[in-house]
This record gives C-alpha cells, sequence and structure tokens, in this order.
C-alpha cells in the first residue's frame, strides 16, 4: 500500500488524482501532518508526500530504521514539477515510484541513486536475494574498477560492466557459502525441492528436513525456487506451511505425470498410497536437472516427511521486443524495460541505432544488415541458449511482418520466450489518417520475396471481394514496382475510383508526411517502402479532411 500525505490545498489536489488513479493502491493519511508521515510510515510499504523534501527529511527520520526495512519515500513539491526518491530507491523501489507519478501528475521523476543515474544495474535490483559488500562493489563499478563476475551456475543477468578478473567480484552461486570482504554473492533461484508426507506431517518436521537436507549438501536455502508434490499433497498443511516459511510457491504435479520419470529410489508405499512410485524425486526431477540431494526421509519414528533436491538449470531468456514506427514517445515503457534488461541485443543495424541510447553499459550489441532476418533470429536463440538475457528487436510489432516468427520458429521449450508488443506502422499511420480502420480491416504485404506473388493476389482479391479496408505493406520498391498498380487495380473492380486512399510515409519520424487521396487518383511511383497505403471500403469516408471509416452503429443512421 502506498500511504499519501499532504499539507495544503495544492498537495492534496495532486494527491487526489494520484489516489484516483491508483484507488486500489492508495490510502490517504488525514490529520496533522507528522502524525499522518508516523502511521503511513509504520503501515505502507511506500509513501507520497506532498511536501518539501526539507520536511520530510526530518519527519522521517526519527522512524528510521534500516535499508532493508524502511519504505520507499517519494516526494512532490507544491507546484507538481517534481517527483523526487527521496528514500529507499531500490529496496523500497521508491526509483520506480517516482517514474510512476510522475507519469500520473506530469511531474519530472528526479533520481539521484548512483546506478540508476549513470544506467548501470543496481546489485539490489536484480530480482535475486543479495549478500555481501553491495556498497563497495556497486561503488567500484562506478568507478572503472575491474569487477569479476564469477557464475558458478548460469543466470540470465542484465548487463554489468565487469572483468575476467580483479580485486572486487560478482559470485553467482547457490552454495551456502560467505562472501569475501570485496564480494556480492547474488542467489538464483536454481533449486526445486520435491517434498512427500503421510498425512498429518506437522509443517516443523517437513520444513526439518529440507533445512537439514540444504545444509548438509552445502546449498543455500535463499535459492529454493518452489517445492513440489503430487496432486494428492496439495493441500497437506505441513507441505503447504513449510513452503509459506520458505516463502517459495508449492507447485503439485499428477501421480501419473510423475509415475513416468525414472527415479533412483522408487518406492512401493507412495505407489500404494498416491500412485507413483517416487514423489520427491520424480517432483524435483519433472522439470529437469541435476539431483544434487536423493530421497532421504525425516529422522522422526515413524518418519513423515521425505525430501530430494534438484538444480535445474538457468533458463536463457529471448525477448523478442516491437519498437514502434520511430518514435521515440510510442516506445512502450515495456520495452524500454526489456532492453535495458538485456545482455545481448540483435536486431537491424538501422533499429539498433534508434535505440542505442537506451542500452546500458556493457550490452553486447550483435547487428546485420538487410536481408539477414533469419540469421539474426537464430543467433538470438543459440545467445538465449547460452543462459543469457537476449532482446532480440524489431520495427513496429515485432510479430507483424517482423522478428517474431523466425524466432519462434527456431525457438524451442528450452529457454523463455517474452513477446513484448509494439504499435504497428498501420496503427500510428491510421492515427494521423484519421479512423480509417474503424471496421474490419487487414494488412496485407506486396513483397513477394518470401511469399509468391499468386499467393499475394488471392488475398488482395479475397480482401477486395469482402469489402474489408486494406492497408499495404511493402507496397513498392526499385525492383518491385509493378505489384502495387497490380493490387489497386483489383481492389478498383469492386470499389468506386472515389474510394478513399492514405499515403503516410514515415509515420511518426521527424520526416513524416501524409495525404488523402482516392483509389482513381493514386499514383504509385509516388509510393516507396518507407509508406504504408490505406484503401478504404465502400463506407469509408473522408471527413473534414480526415479518413473515417464507420463501425455501423445503429444511432448512426437515425435521423437527427
Amino acid at each position: 500500500m502506498i500511504g499519501l500525505i499532504s499539507a495544503t490545498a495544492a498537495g492534496a489536489a495532486a494527491r487526489d488524482r494520484l489516489a484516483a488513479a491508483w484507488p486500489d493502491r492508495t490510502r490517504v493519511y488525514d490529520g496533522p501532518v507528522g502524525d499522518a508521515v508516523r502511521r503511513a510510515f509504520a503501515e505502507c510499504e511506500q509513501l507520497v508526500c506532498f511536501l518539501a523534501t526539507g520536511a520530510v527529511v526530518r519527519l522521517v527520520a526519527p522512524l528510521l530504521d534500516g535499508k532493508t526495512a524502511d519504505p520507499g519515500v517519494v516526494c512532490v513539491d507544491e507546484g507538481g514539477r517534481y517527483a523526487v526518491s527521496l528514500l529507499g530507491g531500490h529496496a523500497g523501489g521508491a526509483n520506480d515510484l517516482a517514474r510512476e507519478v510522475g507519469a500520473v501528475l506530469g511531474a519530472e521523476p528526479v533520481v539521484t541513486t548512483a546506478t540508476d543515474a549513470v544506467g548501470i544495474a543496481g546489485l539490489d535490483t536484480l530480482g535475486l536475494p543479495v549478500e555481501g559488500a553491495v556498497a563497495a562493489v556497486s561503488r567500484a563499478l562506478l568507478d572503472g574498477e575491474p569487477v569479476a563476475l564469477r557464475a558458478e551456475v548460469a543466470w540470465p543477468l542484465p548487463p554489468l560492466p565487469v572483468a575476467e578478473d580483479g580485486p572486487y567480484a560478482i559470485r553467482v552461486t547457490d552454495r551456502a557459502v560467505e562472501p569475501a570482504e570485496r564480494e556480492v554473492l547474488l542467489r538464483p533461484p536454481t533449486l526445486v525441492v520435491g517434498v512427500g508426507a503421510s498425512k498429518g506431517a506437522p509443517a516443523e518436521e517437513v520444513l526439518g528436513l529440507i533445512e537439514e537436507a540444504l545444509r548438509e549438501a552445502g546449498l543455500s536455502p535463499r535459492s529454493v525456487a518452489e517445492l513440489a508434490t503430487v496432486d494428492a499433497k496439495a493441500e497437506e498443511p505441513g507441505i503447504v506451511g513449510a513452503a509459506a516459511r520458505l516463502g517459495v510457491p508449492l507447485v503439485t504435479y499428477g501421480a501419473e505425470e510423475l509415475a513416468r520419470v525414472e527415479v533412483p529410489n522408487p518406492s512401493d508405499a507412495p505407489l500404494a498410497a498416491v500412485g507413483t512410485p517416487s514423489v520427491a524425486e520424480a517432483a524435483a526431477l519433472l522439470g529437469g536437472g541435476e539431483l544434487l540431494v536423493p530421497k532421504r526421509k525425516s529422522a522422526a519414528r515413524p518418519a513423515m516427511a521425505t525430501c530430494a533436491v534438484v538444480r535445474r538449470p538457468g533458463r536463457g531468456r529471448l525477448a523478442v521486443v516491437g519498437l514502434g514506427p520511430g518514435a521515440r514517445d510510442l516506445l512502450t515503457p515495456r520495452a524500454r524495460a526489456e532492453l535495458e534488461r538485456a545482455s545481448v541485443l540483435v536486431g537491424l543495424d538501422q533499429y539498433v541505432d534508434q535505440i542505442r541510447d537506451l542500452l546500458r553499459p556493457g550490452t553486447r550489441i550483435l547487428e546485420s544488415g538487410l536481408g539477414a532476418e533469419e540469421e539474426r533470429a537464430r543467433t538470438a536463440v543459440a545467445e538465449a541458449r547460452e543462459g543469457r538475457a537476449v532482446a532480440l528487436i524489431g520495427s513496429g510489432d515485432a510479430g507483424v511482418y517482423a522478428m517474431a516468427s523466425p524466432a519462434l520458429a527456431e525457438a524451442s521449450d528450452d529457454i523463455d520466450v517474452v513477446g513484448v508488443p509494439g504499435v504497428t506502422a498501420a496503427l500510428a499511420a491510421g492515427a494521423i489518417l484519421g479512423a480509417p480502420l474503424g471496421h474490419d480491416h487487414v494488412s496485407i504485404s506486396l513483397s513477394d520475396l518470401h511469399t509468391p506473388w499468386e499467393v499475394i493476389e488471392r488475398r488482395v482479391r479475397a480482401a477486395a471481394e469482402a469489402d474489408i479496408v486494406v492497408t499495404f505493406y511493402n507496397p513498392r520498391s526499385r525492383g518491385r514496382d509493378w505489384q502495387l498498380p497490380k493490387a489497386l487495380a483489383i481492389l478498383a473492380g469492386h470499389r468506386d475510383p472515389a474510394t478513399p486512399v492514405g499515403v503516410v510515409r514515415n509515420a511518426s519520424r521527424p520526416d513524416e508526411s501524409s495525404r488523402l487521396t482516392t483509389l482513381g487518383a493514386l499514383d504509385p511511383a509516388t509510393v516507396d517502402m518507407m509508406t504504408v497505403v490505406t484503401v478504404g471500403n465502400t463506407a469509408t469516408r473522408e471527413i473534414a479532411g480526415r479518413m473515417v471509416t464507420p463501425r455501423g452503429y445503429r444511432w448512426q443512421e437515425e435521423p437527427r
């Protein structure tokens, strides 16, 4: 919950705007400001104070407990110009909150955390438990001192300016080790603990068995990703309680599924009880990995719990990112986040140039020219299979005439794939023209480099006969100058020459141009590969200089 505190009418107005935007996330604290801050500080994960930063500093200073315990605090000035991340920038989420508040109120987020200021990923923002000399190693990264990355287990990390060796180190490990003086430990969630239990097994017995197994194997509880068991034990209190105490999810599988897993220690007892010869080992091994701790029983007599521990390999991550039509403000926040997260960027050279300034220091860039789409897809998937965080970029939406389909055709289920939607050229052009896509519409590429012209022509003819608005991608190039006239002729066989046509070149970019014409008047020679052409249907009209395709609402047909 985010506590909101204000002292003046102007502050209260901004406070109420934020409360209206986030009704389920915020709580307004009224009354004397000092009392309100104290109550919110004790009850909320974050605070937004519509007060001067000096006042907030004096109010929260006596309340401070520690970096990991204090809430994140953001201050918004009286004029609503700035949203200042004051306290708990990383641990309390104040840096991100300042950006969110700024987006809602139109305020400039002010973030002074050193790593954020220079674009280096904060070690405490990687989503992994972190131990050791975080401040010292972060300072070394900022100062350009050699910091070694020692990955004992593979895990997809964002780019970090690290070296092969150095006096400082970042160690990625699931081992129960103590950090050295100049070392940070990152704990990736690589361990899966399979658990079996008799009915009524106490949570203390299940938890004690797990902790003992991890301790004797030299493994860190902070790297446990989940507990796994059979469906029949999904609500067993001892197992549910152990998962809650460890702070990890409980995952369950059907007995038939577990029975198909080869295990070193099958038993007749679980087969008779729940229908599989193994619960703990099979549940842990089902997703693959290395069995580090074979099935073991608890020390109680009789033993009521079993467990096994598996290390699953770190899965690479491939984000297929749509950059939008070109304008920076049409690049989505999700796309920005994926660009910052990726340690490897793969893309067409001209698209890389569009977003190069958004990449974190240390990002490895693999760029190539036109015509290498399949090679880029293979490269991106191969990098992800090495356990890296990869972003494969394309213009518009990556799933529309772009990189998503070749990448997903290449990828298998051994990597995680994330699709990041983007604003397409058709949508950007449509917004410029008016509302040409207000009813059913279709996009058709006129490039026959990958699709035979016979197939393209059949699709154009079907759209023409169905009276669907058509947007043509890749309409004309120097080597392909006859396809657009042919497609327009097909449409002209079903639509009036006065049918509105919108032509937009470089939609949303600085040299954007657009015009409205008609199906009969359009000169194909004025169109090139940077242009999209939208041809209306029989209902499309030009209204006040805008291209509009009505949806056909009944009220539009009623007399006024």
